[in-house]
């Protein structure tokens, strides 16, 4: 399992993983950063059985069409719960009328005959936001079997045609933020 995206602090507390891909949605960025997406957002999430997490996003302008993002969240490690800190890229795109963000993460690939080389991973989730709260809907791992794909086209596509027929997103994992201002135990970080 890859590490997970700031998107999905309830798939870390059970284990299991958001679809991945070795593309984005487009091959580069095409929208300029939104900068009411810009601070800092907070959620509390519950996954239905009663356990609740909580999760908070820290987004800044990276460039003028790429996101800085960092997830503040807990991790489950054994009896303990560990704080968990996480840092990604990502850039919004659009298929339709949807918008969705495509977030970068690394991980390091160690086959037995080189060293460790960085592996760039995909995941993607659409989003919508009103006023101070951040709608997030994460791609469920399901919705294809395929995970490589040779131009970015296809994939969004993919996702176009799949999302016609089924719902492609994975309703446990849908999460709400409010924006807040930043409490002040972040401030110095």
């Amino acid at each position: 399992m890859s590490k997970l995206p700031w998107l999905l602090p309830v798939s870390i507390l059970l284990y299991a993983c958001p679809y991945e891909s070795n593309v984005a949605l487009e091959s580069a960025p095409v929208e300029p950063v939104d900068t009411s997406l810009n601070g800092y957002w907070y959620g509390i999430v519950k996954d239905g059985s009663d356990f609740f997490g909580i999760e908070a996003l820290e987004i800044s302008r990276q460039s003028d069409s790429v996101y800085s993002i960092t997830r503040y969240g807990k991790v489950v490690k054994g009896d303990m719960i560990l704080p968990d800190t996480a840092f990604f890229t990502g850039f919004t795109s659009r298929v339709q009328d949807q918008q969705f963000m495509n977030i970068s993460g690394t991980e390091q690939e160690q086959p037995a005959h080189k060293p460790g080389t960085p592996k760039r991973t995909w995941y993607l989730a659409a989003f919508s936001r009103r006023n101070d709260t951040l709608d997030v809907r994460t791609l469920t791992e399901t919705f294809t079997t395929r995970k490589f794909f040779q131009r970015p086209g296809d994939l969004k596509q993919l996702v176009l045609d799949m999302g016609q027929k089924n719902n492609i997103f994975d309703d446990l994992f849908s999460l709400s933020y409010r924006k807040i201002a930043k409490p002040v135990s972040f401030q110095s970080r």
